[in-house]
């Protein structure tokens, strides 16, 4: 909330018995999150800063820090390429 200066969080939500939560974040992995089945998007680093808008260059740090030091792609069960959006390529499998 820029507004206020604060950052925003949804409200709290019941999850149907055999419900689907999709949780989407780009720092989510390696934090021990008990997930039944984690996707690592992929980008290399030339990709991410070419899609990364202008505003946000200043997240491109901490992304590559946290691929270095998490290593999101041995934490994920499933890891796509992701360089091209009309071309994504599942890793291994």
């Amino acid at each position: 909330d820029a507004a206020r200066d604060r950052a925003t969080r949804a409200g709290y939500a019941t999850l149907p018995q055999g419900g689907v939560l999709l949780l989407d974040g780009p720092l989510l992995l390696g934090k021990g999150l008990p997930l039944d089945l984690s996707v690592h998007l992929w980008l290399s680093s030339g990709a991410l800063k070419r899609r990364t808008p202008a505003q946000d260059a200043w997240t491109l740090e901490a992304l590559e820090r946290y691929a270095e030091e998490i290593r999101p792609s041995d934490e994920a069960d499933l890891v796509v390429r992701y360089d091209h959006p009309a071309h994504p390529a599942l890793v291994g499998g």
